[in-house]
């Protein structure tokens, strides 16, 4: 009752008003947390992290990772923070946020926003650690001269802070970022992130984000080299520049949509790319999961974990113990042992 008639007044707002104010509710202690969720069914490896569950929170939440401590009590198995870039940039002008009400999708169009690298592990440097997870989505400069290079940067300077990092080339909102996902471009700039990780004093596991807007050619493309550069996994998608099948107002604005509307396409992205790579890589299935039975569909469709974000904006925190208990229930119904044992089970009805 009380998170209903907050999302309520947080929804008469300014969409960025009401996304810096839910993080100083955060911040204050006045939003209710379920506390850690795990069973034995629960519990999963992804990349080497142990995990409690395997429900995370997408980057673009917690930009400037403010608030971890809160959200690694609210039920998540992993969170993700960032995206970070090497130096502090503003992003794109306002307005650059949109709920799409009627369609149950957001647009943005933020640009990497944030305080710059140095003051993120900073922050990271300070958290308590606990039994979560927790990584940065790294970024590029919007004026660099050498954004592969900024990806390797933003590594070198939070990585001894982070337990995973992911590199994202899939942002729509910052021009041409999205050119790194050709084969060449993407080799070089993993080998770069690779190498940063290696000067580092323990071994971390790194992520790739890709698009959802890929063709086939272009999902095989990536697996190969995901396989070939010794990526850990891959986060299966970022927004859509697709607007097929929307209603609300805000239709046309310029940004990536995230949200229902991205369901369908990126969970077809992922058993495409879970078939591509014959199970050799783990995948983490994000887009458009608003109930515990789309979350199992990504993990029936080839993923081995799986990250929410846009939904929250809907349905409040309560929605991630919903999604986590109705995994464990849907587990105990079907007898399976744990959530590897659902990983691919329904991967061909995506093809």
């Amino acid at each position: 009752m009380i998170e209903t008639l907050g999302l309520k007044a947080l929804h008469k707002l300014d969409p960025e008003q009401a996304h810096h104010l839910s993080i100083r509710a955060l911040k204050t202690g006045l939003v209710p947390m379920s506390g850690l969720i795990t069973s034995a069914r629960l519990k999963t490896t992804l990349a080497g992290l142990e995990l409690p569950n395997p429900v995370g929170l997408a980057a673009g939440y917690d930009k400037n990772a403010e608030v971890v401590g809160p959200l690694s009590r609210a039920g998540f198995g992993f969170v993700e923070v960032g995206a970070a870039t090497p130096r502090a940039q503003p992003g794109n002008p306002k307005p650059r946020l949109f709920r799409l009400t009627e369609d149950r999708a957001v647009i943005n169009r933020f640009g990497f926003n944030n305080e710059g690298a140095d003051v993120i592990a900073a922050r990271l440097r300070a958290r308590t650690l606990g039994a979560v997870p927790v990584g940065l989505n790294l970024g590029a400069n919007k004026d660099s001269a050498d954004r592969a290079g900024d990806f390797a940067q933003v590594l070198r300077i939070c990585g001894p802070f982070i337990d995973f990092a992911t590199v994202n080339v899939s942002s729509p909102n910052t021009e041409k970022l999205r050119d790194l996902q050709g084969a060449a471009a993407l080799s070089a700039l993993l080998a770069g992130v690779m190498e940063a990780r290696a000067g580092l004093s323990r071994r971390i596991p790194v992520f790739l984000k890709i698009a959802p807007d890929l063709n086939s050619d272009e999902i095989a493309e990536i697996g190969e080299v995901a396989l070939a550069s010794g990526l850990d996994a891959v986060i299966t998608t970022n927004t859509t520049l697709s607007r097929e099948g929307l209603s609300s107002a805000h239709k046309g604005e310029t940004g990536g949509l995230s949200g229902a509307p991205l369901f369908e396409k990126s969970t077809r992205v992922l058993a495409q790319l879970s078939k591509a790579t014959e199970g050799k890589i783990p995948l983490i299935g994000v887009g458009g999961i608003a109930t515990p039975e789309q979350a199992i569909a990504k993990l029936q469709a080839g993923a081995s974990a799986v990250q929410v974000y846009s939904a929250l904006v809907y349905q409040g925190l309560s929605l991630v113990p919903r999604i986590v208990q109705g995994i464990e229930s849907h587990l105990q119904a079907t007898g399976l042992a744990n959530v590897q044992a659902l990983t691919g089970t329904g991967r061909d009805q995506w093809l």
